[in-house]
């Protein structure tokens, strides 16, 4: 069975407020007929720190209409990308954050469990970043608790990270847990220097979410092909693991979106025929 491809949420819609990467509020609707036609089989549901009261993923009524929409497209939402948590994260040393955003996990955790989701992402890179020990320390402390819940209703804490290869395997190491897995970013990856082959040796088979991007070495995002990213390299050692999560595209996208993403995946599609 081939491994499900889905589209970060978005990126098929012009942007939202002209930001990067938002959960687009008012017209989320549209961008799942969009993937049916494209023939993807999911969205991955972005919950951000703007407008996450207007978030579907947080009230009744939206987990009815996600669940409508998907029915009638076919076109799941199995894994969720929580970027709610770089703005507020997890382990602030702001107290009131802190336990404002362990509320929210509670909530997103019982909400996924729903819709049937399998991974909810936990994006630990830019102000979220564990850069300090005392950040991993605070970190560690603060999902500890959550783990039970995650277990109960078999959902994934898919971390993202800038941490090196052997830090983020020790980070691991410290939750005595199969439900903290790693969610890999081929281009975030390729702009921190890291080498797929040292990545995936130390914890490649815990991966359960895989973000299909490129970037250039220290910078920002390009199209795929034309940064640093070795995909030959990640695939081919990709295919020692038993993979069976789905391959997201958060590439490179331009103000409009659908069409940049159509070429995108056009050049990624015989590296996911051959997985």
């Amino acid at each position: 069975m081939k491994n499900k491809v889905g589209v970060m949420q978005g990126r098929l819609l012009n942007k939202y407020k002209g930001r990067y990467q938002a959960h687009p509020v008012g017209y989320w609707k549209d961008e799942f007929q969009s993937a049916q036609e494209i023939g993807l089989d999911c969205i991955e549901f972005i919950l951000d720190f703007n407008d996450s009261i207007k978030n579907p993923l947080l009230t009744k009524e939206g987990l009815d209409q996600i669940l409508d929409i998907s029915e009638k497209t076919s076109v799941g939402v199995f894994t969720i990308c929580a970027d709610y948590f770089m703005d507020a994260p997890l382990h602030s040393k702001d107290l009131s954050v802190s336990e404002q955003s362990y509320k929210i996990f509670i909530r997103l955790l019982n909400n996924a469990y729903k819709l049937g989701v399998t991974d909810i992402v936990l994006p630990c890179v830019d102000q979220s970043s564990l850069n300090c020990q005392k950040a991993v320390e605070r970190f560690v402390k603060k999902l500890h608790p959550l783990l039970e819940l995650a277990e109960k209703n078999n959902i994934n804490i898919s971390l993202e990270t800038d941490l090196a290869p052997e830090d983020f395997g020790a980070l691991l190491n410290r939750f005595n847990s199969n439900r903290v897995t790693v969610n890999y970013d081929i281009g975030n990856s390729a702009s921190l220097g890291f080498n797929p082959v040292e990545e995936l040796d130390v914890y490649g088979e815990r991966i359960t979410d895989i973000h299909i991007k490129d970037r250039i070495f220290g910078e920002g995002p390009v199209e795929l092909g034309e940064g640093d990213a070795d995909f030959s390299l990640f695939f081919e050692k990709l295919n020692e693991f038993n993979y069976k999560g789905p391959f997201i595209m958060q590439a490179y996208r331009d103000d409009e979106g659908l069409e940049i993403f159509k070429k995108q995946l056009a050049w990624i599609k015989p590296y996911l025929d051959n997985n």
